[in-house]
């Protein structure tokens, strides 16, 4: 049983039981349970396949925590000009386990 699920424009899919990370829900605390109503497809355990808002599916997460991950660092090098310039970003994530997948 699996569904593939729309967050703020990207896909995810997901199963009961497994964790992934998220782009950053700032309002999300550590415990807590987010619904994600907008199912793109969803599969029950004999492998049918219901698409679009056929499915009528929702997709119930905890949240874990907040995580963050590697250092991406840029440098911009100007030759023969005494002049460099390096900047480094860590993009955070919302680390979530999926609880259930309730069908519609």
């Amino acid at each position: 049983m699996y569904a593939i699920i729309n967050d703020r424009g990207k896909q995810y899919k997901v199963r009961t039981g497994e964790q992934f990370c998220i782009d950053l829900k700032a309002d999300a605390k550590v415990g807590d349970d987010l619904e994600f109503d907008n199912v793109l497809v969803y599969s029950d355990e004999s492998g049918n396949a219901t698409f679009g808002s056929a499915a009528n599916a929702k997709v119930v997460a905890e949240v874990k925590g907040v995580i963050k991950d590697k250092k991406c660092v840029t440098i911009k090098f100007r030759r023969r000009k005494a002049s460099m310039r390096k900047r480094g970003h860590r993009e955070k994530y919302t680390k979530i386990k999926v609880k259930e997948i309730i069908a519609g």
